[in-house]
């Protein structure tokens, strides 16, 4: 029987789809007589977050404006190609896009999204994480409204843990000693939640992928002693056998069937283990995303989208005006409240909201967003991301006690990619 988690989940990928017909029908455009509709392009969240909010800020208008959600696919590469190719071809339908927080070096470079500015600008960034403002900028300049964040944080077994790990040494050394469990979910498909992994234990390791976005960074020791740990556990017997084909579902219905000890993974892994798996939930202990090196704090993987106004629309004023109630406070806590998704403003880890979707781990998500990693900002960001993916992958192909042969590799890759050069 399936449970009303998955359930949701159809229900709405039902409505996406009649939605998008709807919308072809119609062309997305506007009732010259009347407000502007304003096309809403984005994810579809499965607990209704994007109708919710779409519905009350349309309604707080007051027939100023009406906001019309056309959901994209679901596979986020997918959502990527839709919009590139739509922006790309100066299409006036779009007029707010929620995008991917990898997107904004791309879009904002090619032109295709509005800077935010002034009173605007003050308003989408008041009380936001600094890490999450990065992620909705690029040159300094904002192009994006913060809307939802998210972070990773080490799940494990109480009933088989005493004390959670602090660094992946110890996390692989516990792992291997367990008679029962002994593994660790991780992410690492060749696909972006790969990428994730990576740029969080190069970051934690005291370095960084890009420290511009045309200049490479990956200073060699740090980064050999991130590769280290990705060899060290692919290597090992704390690797699951779907280790190389592993993305955030498959490691959370692993853990949830009881096959390992520990899991990195986002927010909804929580709940999802209380629906799905009461036995497993009950155990579930968090802790923070381990240390690569034990004398440097971690830096926790950040994800999440942010809300852009198209260059091309023809409703810009009002379009500013629609994606600041998108992503305001209270539309913040919808998302929680409907769909778990952290909050990007600081001050709302302390609300009921959020303290009742993470019951004791509120303070934690926060600590973790605020000392997070984010991806690098780069016009060439795709490019790079496959780089790493080319390199490094599948990941039991790194020697944890010879690294330097695929550091150079992966320095090399990557400023290929930086160039848009030696990827086709």
């Amino acid at each position: 029987m399936k449970s009303s988690w998955v359930r949701r989940a159809g229900v709405c990928l039902v409505a996406s789809a009649l939605a998008a017909v709807a919308l072809a029908a119609c062309g997305g455009s506007s009732d010259e007589s009347g407000p502007p509709e304003l096309t809403f392009f984005v994810a579809i969240q499965p607990g209704g977050t994007i109708e919710e909010v779409s519905k009350r800020c349309s309604e707080e208008s007051k027939g100023k404006y009406t906001i019309t959600p056309e959901f994209l696919p679901t596979d986020a590469s997918q959502q990527r190609e839709q919009l590139v190719r739509r922006l790309g071809a100066e299409d006036s339908s779009i007029d707010i896009i929620g995008m991917d927080v990898i997107w904004t070096g791309e879009f904002a470079n090619a032109g295709w999204v509005e800077e935010w500015t002034g009173a605007d600008k003050k308003a989408v960034t008041d009380k936001v994480f600094p890490n999450v403002i990065e992620t909705a900028s690029y040159e300094d300049k904002l192009y994006a409204a913060p809307f939802n964040t998210n972070t990773q944080l080490l799940w494990y077994r109480k009933d088989l843990v005493k004390q959670p790990p602090k660094t992946w040494d110890e996390m692989i050394e516990q792992a291997e000693g367990l008679k029962e469990a002994g593994s660790i979910q991780v992410q690492a498909s060749r696909y972006e939640g790969y990428m994730v992994f990576v740029n969080a234990l190069i970051e934690s390791a005291g370095t960084e992928i890009l420290s511009g976005p045309e200049e490479v960074d990956l200073e060699q020791g740090p980064t050999e002693q991130a590769l280290a740990v990705i060899g060290k556990l692919a290597n090992g017997g704390a690797a699951p056998p779907s280790l190389s084909t592993s993305d955030e579902d498959s490691a959370r219905l692993a853990f949830e069937a009881g096959e390992s000890a520990f899991m990195t993974n986002y927010t909804f892994a929580y709940a999802s283990a209380q629906e799905e798996a009461p036995d497993i939930g009950k155990e579930m202990g968090y802790a923070r995303f381990p240390q690569v090196d034990e004398g440097k704090p971690s830096k926790p993987p950040l994800g999440g989208f942010n809300l852009a106004v198209s260059s091309y629309s023809k409703n810009k004023d009002v379009a500013f005006e629609a994606a600041t109630c998108l992503s305001n406070k209270t539309s913040q806590k919808t998302a929680v409240e409907l769909d778990g998704l952290p909050p990007s403003r600081s001050d709302l880890y302390t609300d009921k909201t959020v303290t009742k979707a993470y019951p004791g781990f509120a303070q934690l998500v926060k600590e973790s967003i605020e000392e997070s990693g984010p991806r690098p900002t780069t016009p060439a960001y795709q490019d790079v991301s496959l780089a790493v993916q080319r390199a490094l992958h599948p990941p039991d192909k790194i020697d944890a006690s010879d690294t330097e042969s695929i550091y150079d590799e992966l320095k090399s890759k990557v400023e290929d990619a930086v160039k848009r050069e030696g990827l086709l």
